[in-house]
Order: C-alpha cells, then sequence, then structure tokens
C-alpha cells in the first residue's frame, strides 16, 4: 500500500520561509519521479516543482510562478521529497501535495496547508 505523508505547512508572513516534508512508502522511491503539486481554493491542482529518479539524474524542473524562490529535492535513503520555500506570497497559499509525476489519483495524500499572509 502506497502512502505519501505530507507535512512542514504552516501560517507564515509574506516574504517568509517554509521547508515541507514528503515520506514516502510503498514505492520503490529512487526510481520515480517525484513531484510537489498545490491546490488553492477553487482552483485545480497543479504541479509546480518535479525532480527525476535517481537513473534521471535527478533533475529539477518548476513552474514559471515558483521558479527562483523554490527548491525541490530527495534523499533516496530516506525515501523522502523536500520543498524548500522561500520569498514566499500570499499567491501560494494552498494545500500542499506530493506524488510521483505524472500524479496516480491512488497515491494522493492529505496535504499540508500552506497559508502566506500579507
Amino acid at each position: 500500500q502506497v502512502q505519501l505523508v505530507e507535512s512542514g505547512g504552516g501560517l507564515v508572513q509574506a516574504g517568509g520561509s517554509l521547508r515541507l516534508s514528503c515520506a514516502a512508502s510503498g514505492i520503490i522511491f529512487r526510481f520515480n519521479f517525484m513531484g510537489w503539486y498545490r491546490q488553492a481554493p477553487g482552483k485545480q491542482r497543479e504541479l509546480v516543482a518535479r525532480i527525476t529518479s535517481i537513473t534521471s539524474g535527478g533533475n529539477t524542473n518548476y513552474a514559471d510562478s515558483v521558479k527562483g524562490r523554490f527548491t525541490i529535492s530527495r534523499d533516496n535513503a530516506k525515501n523522502t521529497v523536500y520543498l524548500q520555500m522561500n520569498s514566499l506570497k500570499p499567491e501560494d497559499s494552498a494545500v500542499y501535495y506530493c506524488n510521483v509525476v505524472p500524479g496516480i489519483p491512488d497515491y494522493w495524500g492529505q496535504g499540508t496547508q500552506v497559508t502566506v499572509s500579507s
């Protein structure tokens, strides 16, 4: 059974930082492309950051809206993917989820809420 458990969200002022973590089990983590997604109220879920598998070099890609502010990384020994978020903006407020890329519906966890106050 696959479990993806996100943590690290919270309330932060604009300009602040947060580090999200996602612990994975039930998958061969190091061979999967992993991503951080977010969903704001009334909006579709979007992929904001992606990191490729160990066999694909661990390369990263970002949505234009977060490029230069967010950094995705992974620790294959801990089966964990991280999202360092700096210079946060109110428009970054959303529930953040991790999943493989492309996302598999059965893998979605509960996510972690990020709220950025202005």
